[in-house]
């Protein structure tokens, strides 16, 4: 049966256009219950169960299926996700709705629907003959909707009884809609709230702790007054975007001082780029990466960012006394020069939230079931749950979701959702910081692994085609110890007129994974391979990422090569780009490598080769930082794992060898030519890869502590501050240039991927490159496969499909993979963070050589080189009284009673492991010399004095 849908439809230009579609009505769409002799129990996908037994319900006793409607599936997703929800209805109404309010709610609710034993069946009732309804006459489309969802909760009733005479199944219409509820129940329907429900659950009384809190005046504090001003309507909040009255922005809130946060203004009123925001009372209930409307104050009113480090430790609702108190903290004397745009959160555009992992902060009162979660993020506020499984979840990691936030609550309301296990297990951690850098982990699933070639598998003639055989050259990779996933190799030999042929070999990933199946998909979610201390989070299946995609040696593989020929100068003469098949004659480590081209007696084929490799990747350097690429510098850790516990049993900052330059020299100038070749063929649709040139003002705290050190730094132009900063050394202190360059690296600002047609900087600041782009990694990052892709097209090898073309999709993909490069980076330093706590754990307390990064108002942050450690040393300390501290930021020091620290000091610090708070277990670092009375540490303070009364005396907040 045909049927047309009308429907209006706002057009760019701002007009209105009519849109009419046909709509099909079908009789052969199935219940999805097996067996139902009604509709000869067809259905597509997971079905429900002949025979649901559980969930026992004290409320309906009889098998039942579960219907719950729109709002149910948005807000009590936990609830349906957990195992003891079974036999669920979801509506294509439900379905469509969630959809367009919900984009992760509907990947939730696609993975729960795919999943075999959790039993959801998806209905398209808006194609079935006897569920679909028409809107009425003066019907919204929101009554409509509920309405359609009631017919569909009807129909399955009466259907199912036609199922046999005897069955006494049922369809229960999950609601938490007042006036919908009672329209149900007077049509016949069996209706309840989720939570009238879950708490009929008898059997399962830990679902009730998974209920989403949503009315939040039943949720307000009941003695509890008015914090925080009322947030404005949405209305309200766009009129005043448009007419300049607030400002629109990400909120980011500090993980330093949580009575600060700042807002990166959207747009282009470069004046206001930034607003601080300071004290709760501005903040207003917002939450790090919300959109919010600010209000600029009046100049009288701007502040500077504070330099004080402040952790939440309010023990209950009541401390918003002292939060003020606290916050006069933050206003110091500062000089006008300081002082920036200030503002206030007038109103949420939207919430930004995810479940959160943390811990349980017990309540003190016996008995209760409110109790506050305090996240791992420090920029997250804590939650107040409610919980009756306070006992059991104490010391665990439990990931809980906001609800809401009441004007008259300090905290927001939340619900617990899962238990992860152990505070300090490595499952349990590893686990948290995957989800915390919301790192996609799950095993990849069989739709994924179905678009996999099958095995054996090998080169066939239709590999060859549009492919060159490089087979007989003499190939090899180098790479860190212990790769599995070989990306690249590499060759050099001398041609007949003289001159060098030198080759870059990637490995042809996009050969495998095809656009836009699942495999596609997964790896352009993914974006990028994350890299913790003893395990891999894979981009792409092992299959590819360790097998046939690895250019391990002695075998065939598939490749996409860059071939140059070069003068003995390494000047460029000829650019060639082939898809090619090789056989890498070697798989050297970086050291084995090194020692080839060290040794007199090696002459053969892959020493050769790899001896015309160093001599021009050293010529190419040279010539790069001539032109004013930087070379930076960052403190990285390597661990040595015991081979049975897996735990860290010594840590040394890495070593980097010549090899380690002559690789990424290659992989530089292939990037390079990969990037001119891609934009000459596709100037719009080049997918690309730029750094920013830092604003000036990041680069205040390099010059201040150059000057400090009588050094001068010119930062006007990369190549100014290269040159300086080769220029910054002194005899008596050779760590100062590393220092230099450490501080350098933390000005700059992040490398980007964006889609050639929609910007019109290119600029690769670091390496001082007009163009640049990401070609020689597409085992473990996105980017290169679809670089890979462009290529192809662009030398004939393959053809092109309609995505590659469309810039505004390939802005979308470099903004997703912008985000997972960054989530991945931040997940990596965590797992860093983690292992050398249990590194010191073990280890006890070591006292260590160290130099100040930064110093603060009220701690210095110091680096210590032996373990890549960075730390902060308190001066201050609760229910003690606090030293004389004299802070200037213009030179910047940091005077304690006599003894005046400035940046690059050396100092001694002991180190240790303070468990004290299992939530942030960290490392503990305090002072030991110059010795300053009340503050430093004796040095031969044992293990028990830190950890016995005196624990509280300095402790590390980072």
């Amino acid at each position: 049966m045909l049927k047309s849908k009308t429907f209006l439809k706002k057009t760019r230009a701002g007009g209105v256009m009519k849109i009419v579609r046909e709509h099909y009505l079908r009789d052969d769409i199935g219940c999805g219950a097996p067996g139902c002799a009604a509709c000869g129990g067809a259905h597509e996908g997971p079905a429900l169960e002949p025979q649901p037994q559980d969930p026992a319900s004290s409320l309906c006793p009889q098998p039942h299926y579960l219907l719950p409607d729109t709002n149910v599936l948005l807000h009590q997703i936990d609830v349906l996700e957990d195992p003891a929800i079974r036999n669920v209805i979801v509506l294509q109404t439900v379905l469509q709705e969630v959809r367009n309010r919900s984009a992760p709610v509907y990947k939730r609710i696609r993975d729960v629907t795919n999943n075999q034993e959790k039993h959801f069946y998806t209905f398209t009732n808006e194609h079935h003959r006897e569920t679909y309804v028409e809107q009425e006459q003066g019907e919204n489309a929101n009554d409509r909707n509920d309405r359609a969802i009631r017919v569909a909760a009807k129909w399955y009733n009466e259907h199912l009884k036609k199922m046999s005479a005897d069955n006494h199944l049922q369809v229960i219409f999950i609601t938490n809609d007042r006036k919908n509820k009672e329209k149900a129940v007077e049509e016949g329907i069996p209706a309840f709230t989720c939570e009238e429900y879950v708490k009929s659950l008898t059997a399962n009384p830990e679902l009730i702790d998974r209920l989403a809190c949503l009315s939040e005046e039943v949720n307000e504090i009941e003695s509890g007054k008015i914090i925080f001003s009322e947030h404005l309507p949405l209305s309200k909040l766009q009129q005043g975007i448009k007419s300049g009255t607030y400002l629109q922005g990400t909120f980011r809130a500090s993980r330093e001082n949580y009575l600060e946060a700042t807002v990166w203004i959207h747009g282009d009123n470069e004046e206001n780029k930034e607003i601080i925001l300071q004290g709760l009372k501005h903040l207003n209930r917002a939450v790090h990466e919300d959109i919010v409307a600010v209000e600029l104050l009046p100049k009288s009113q701007w502040v500077a960012p504070s330099s004080v480090v402040l952790q939440d430790e309010a023990q209950n609702e009541e401390d918003v006394e002292k939060e003020e108190e606290r916050e006069r903290m933050l206003k110091t004397a500062v000089s006008e020069k300081m002082l920036k745009p200030t503002g206030r959160v007038v109103g949420i555009i939207k919430r930004n939230w995810r479940p959160y992992c943390g811990m349980l902060s017990k309540s003190d009162i016996k008995e209760s079931r409110r109790h506050l979660f305090t996240p791992a993020d420090k920029r997250i506020p804590r939650i107040r749950i409610e919980t009756r499984q306070a006992s059991t979840l104490e010391g665990r990691r439990i990931i809980v979701a906001i609800d809401g936030w009441p004007r008259n609550s300090r905290y927001p309301n939340g619900h617990f959702v899962r238990n992860l296990g152990d505070v300090g297990e490595k499952e349990t951690e590893t686990e948290v910081l995957l989800l915390e850098h919301d790192v996609p982990h799950q095993p990849f699933s069989q739709a994924v692994l179905s678009f996999l070639p099958k095995m054996p598998w090998s080169i066939t003639e239709k590999d060859m085609k549009n492919r060159e055989d490089l087979r007989h050259l003499c190939i090899c990779s180098v790479d860190p110890p212990g790769c599995t996933d070989i990306d690249d190799a590499l060759h050099c030999r001398e041609l007949e007129n003289g001159n060098l042929e030198v080759g870059v070999h990637i490995a042809d990933v996009s050969h495998f994974i095809r656009p836009g199946n699942a495999l596609d998909q997964e790896s352009a979610r993914r974006g990028t391979t994350v890299y913790l201390c003893e395990k891999r989070i894979d981009m792409v299946p092992e299959l590819l990422s360790s097998n046939l995609c690895s250019l391990k040696c002695d075998v065939d593989r598939l490749a996409f090569s860059c071939i140059w020929e070069m003068n003995h100068n390494a000047e460029i003469l000829k650019t060639k780009f082939t898809k090619s098949v090789i056989n890498s004659k070697a798989s050297l480590t970086y050291a084995e490598a090194q020692l080839r081209i060290d040794s007199a007696n090696m002459n053969d084929d892959i020493t050769t080769s790899l001896r015309g490799l160093n001599k021009l990747a050293k010529i190419l350097k040279k010539r790069r930082i001539e032109k004013g690429a930087l070379t930076l510098s960052s403190p990285e850790v390597r661990f040595h794992m015991d081979s049975e516990t897996h735990d860290p049993i010594d840590l040394q900052t890495k070593e980097l060898r010549e090899t380690n330059s002559m690789v990424e020299e290659f992989m530089l100038l292939a990037n390079i030519s990969v990037a001119k070749k891609i934009h000459e063929e596709f100037s719009e649709h080049a997918l690309l890869r730029k750094h920013p040139a830092p604003p000036p003002s990041n680069y205040e705290i390099l010059v201040k502590a150059a000057r400090s050190r009588n050094l001068e730094i010119k930062t006007d132009t990369a190549k100014s501050l290269a040159e300086s900063l080769d220029r910054a050394e002194s005899p008596t202190f050779p760590y100062l240039n590393t220092l230099l360059r450490i501080l350098a690296t933390r000005c700059m600002m992040q490398a980007v991927y964006f889609c050639s047609g929609m910007d019109n900087d290119f600029h690769h600041y670091g390496l001082a490159s007009p163009i640049y782009t990401h070609f020689t990694s597409p085992i473990r990052r996105y980017a290169d496969v679809i670089v890979h892709r462009l290529l192809a097209v662009a030398v004939g090898a393959d053809c092109t499909y309609p995505e590659l073309t469309d810039k505004h999709k390939l802005a979308d993909i470099c903004k997703n993979l912008n985000f997972r490069h960054k989530m991945a980076q931040y997940a990596q330093r965590a797992s860093v963070a983690f292992h050398t706590q249990l590194f010191f754990k073990s280890k006890g307390i070591v006292s260590e050589e160290a130099y100040i990064l930064f110093v603060r108002k009220n701690a210095i942050v110091v680096l210590i080189p032996k373990y890549g450690l960075e730390g902060t040393v308190f001066f201050e300390e609760k229910d003690k009284p606090n030293p004389r501290l004299i802070y200037d930021d213009e030179i910047p020091s940091l005077k304690i009673e006599d003894t005046v620290f400035h940046v690059f000091d050396k100092v001694k610090v002991k180190i240790m492991l303070d468990s004290s708070n299992l939530q942030h277990q960290k490392i503990r670092m305090s002072l030991v010399e110059p010795q300053i009375p009340g503050i430093s540490i004796p040095t031969g303070t044992s293990n028990t004095d830190l950890n016995g009364p005196e624990k509280k005396k300095i402790k590390l907040g980072k």
